[in-house]
């Protein structure tokens, strides 16, 4: 690698090499002889799926750690001898910003201007600038921990560019917002960088990946690509294709019997179709997809992501045992198969379809506050349902309604026949529960963690051994049986946290923003499992800000301000896209629902003062 003039590049690494010893004594690679280039003045996004070294690479940059080989510069600076010097002059934004939310706004500014050492001129000429930019100006005096997800994440940005940095270093910076405040979010950071800064962000949204100047890919500690996103793209020419379904057919079946096949790299409903993308040697194969029979399909211009998965399974096929073929994502299979038995009938299959959850006008009041404001929807048996809304539109406060943890103040509310005034606990025992955050014993082993929530579910002698075994087979976690769990990749958290909400094999499944942060090949893995969850006649309720993730729900509810604003089908809902066209997507019906709502709302406000 040449070595380039004084100033060209923000970031230059050369054979970066960095390795961990996890507590069970076996070594990891987490970046083997990466090297890149990232000049200045330029956006760059890393991404990869989880475990691939990005946030290692990350706290390298930043100068946290240092690499156990190669060589890292960082604005002209060796990184690795004096990392005070880098961390002066950069700007970093973890993926959990340590905001103080007993402090307000203001407060928090000025308590990372203090800890920067900003002079009060400064700050005078600097906050009016992030205020505007941020549109936090009104909130000022709001307690941090009082603001919504998306307003939590701009304050932390504010509060990382107290002091005016040369390079920002942005490590998931809108992981677990919702598309409008992911928009405002990236909004700033485009205004950011169009003003000469040099920008490092990792994401996991490939839609942001696909707007920056240069992208680097990295898989299981190695760099797998690194250039302008559209090199990328042209991976896979030729290969992208639309399959139109039939009206009314859930796109989540052809996708999941699509990811089946080895020959299929990627299978995800857009917009009521599916999207899915061959692999190289598909045209000498004989006809492959049964499942295509009398459905239309399309050749389509590759995107991004549909690059980005060819080269993930360019590498996975390349790094496979000669004897080993490449897997498909697994489905979720009862206990009684993968211990080879098939005399039980499953339980859930044998049920009808009839209303399982019922919500009629449901208020919970905090203080004077109206959290969720006279809501009703109803969900049947099989269903896959979601929860839809921005920040703070008091999704996670039904969900905990729902879920029997938290009291309504009025209104009815049956859960799995259960009213939940009365009688939460009952219904709690046919129920599984994956909570937004990780809210498994960090400090226990993965099985410690089953053994632990079999034993709070009343699973005893061959059946708990049974559904201990089904846990560790079909969310692949026997080789990290023994790792403490708060070691795990984000990927296998949510493994975890899947397996344990299932132990004891309830009706209804309750996930609140279960793959927040996940990497695409790991949002693809969990909807093949709750895909097949649905099928053997388990109820799912989920929440989610990845809009194409409702294209799984047979229905949804789209809520803010505590009031469902609509509901129905996903094909009902992007109806409510005026102008979109025919492909308007989830993510267009969201923000045309939110934004014609809220600008109602004004209007009315306006006219009532």
């Amino acid at each position: 690698m040449n070595e380039a003039s004084n100033g060209t590049y923000a970031i230059l690494g050369d054979k970066v090499r960095k390795t961990f010893q996890r507590k069970t004594g076996e070594a990891v690679v987490a970046l083997d002889d990466v090297s890149l280039e990232i000049r200045h003045g330029e956006l760059t996004a890393l991404v990869g799926p989880d475990g691939a070294g990005k946030t290692t690479l990350i706290r390298l940059v930043c100068g946290l750690m240092a690499p156990d080989g190669g060589s890292l510069k960082v604005l002209d600076v060796d990184v690795a001898h004096d990392p005070q010097q880098v961390q002066n002059r950069i700007g970093y934004m973890p993926q959990k910003f340590g905001l103080y939310e007993d402090l307000s706004v203001q407060e928090n500014l000025d308590l990372y201007a203090d800890l920067h050492g900003v002079t009060q001129a400064e700050r005078d000429e600097r906050y009016p600038r992030l205020m505007e930019m941020t549109a936090l100006g009104p909130f000022t005096r709001r307690q941090a921990g009082r603001l919504s997800g998306g307003m939590k994440q701009k304050l932390g940005l504010a509060c990382t560019l107290v002091r005016v940095p040369e390079l920002l270093v942005l490590d998931e910076p809108t992981v677990g917002v919702d598309p409008l405040s992911r928009r405002e979010l990236w909004e700033i950071v485009q205004q950011l960088v169009g003003e000469g800064l040099s920008v490092l962000m990792s994401t996991s949204y490939l839609d942001e990946a696909e707007r920056c100047e240069q992208v680097i890919v990295l898989r299981e500690g190695k760099l797998l690509a690194s250039g302008p996103p559209a090199d990328i793209t042209k991976k896979a020419a030729g290969r992208s294709f639309l399959a139109k379904l039939p009206d009314g057919a859930p796109a989540r079946h052809l996708q999941s019997q699509l990811l089946e096949d080895p020959h299929i790299v990627d299978a995800v409903p857009q917009a009521g179709q599916v999207r899915f993308v061959r692999a190289d040697g598909y045209k000498t194969r004989q006809k492959r997809e049964p499942e295509l029979a009398g459905i239309t399909t399309r050749k389509v211009p590759p995107r991004f992501e549909d690059g980005f998965m060819m080269l993930l399974d360019e590498f996975t096929r390349d790094n496979a045992p000669a004897s080993a073929s490449v897997a498909a994502p697994v489905a979720l299979e009862r206990a009684d198969q993968v211990n080879g038995a098939d005399k039980r009938t499953d339980k859930h299959a044998e049920l009808g379809d009839d209303v399982v959850v019922e919500v009629n006008d449901l208020v919970r009041m905090f203080g004077q506050f109206a959290a969720v404001n006279h809501v009703s929807f109803e969900v049947r048996r099989r269903e896959i349902f979601g929860l839809l809304g921005p920040n703070g539109a008091g999704k996670t406060t039904t969900f905990r309604m729902l879920c029997g943890l938290l009291p309504a103040t009025s209104g009815a509310l049956r859960v799995a026949g259960v009213d939940m005034h009365t009688a939460r606990a009952s219904a709690r025992q046919r129920i599984g529960y994956v909570a937004q955050k990780f809210s498994l014993y960090g400090q226990l082993t993965v099985t410690e963690n089953l053994e632990f929530f079999a034993s709070a579910y009343g699973l005893h002698g061959q059946h708990r051994r049974e559904r201990l075994d089904w846990a560790m087979s079909q969310f692949e976690l026997t080789s990290l049986a023994n790792l403490p769990s708060g070691q795990l990749p984000g990927g296998y958290k949510q493994r975890l946290a899947m397996a344990a909400a299932l132990m004891h094999d309830p009706d209804i499944l309750f996930l609140d923003e279960p793959t927040s942060g996940a990497d695409p090949l790991a949002r693809r893995e969990f909807w093949h499992r709750i895909t097949s969850l649905s099928d053997q006649g388990v109820t799912v309720i989920i929440t989610t800000h990845f809009m194409e993730e409702a294209e799984y729900c047979d229905r949804a509810v789209i809520q803010d301000a505590g009031r469902i604003l609509a509901q129905g089908t996903p094909a009902e809902l992007r109806a409510h896209a005026k102008g979109a066209g025919k492909m308007a997507t989830m993510e267009d019906a969201f923000i045309a629902i939110i934004e014609e709502a809220r600008h109602e709302n004004g209007q009315a406000l306006q006219a009532a003062g």
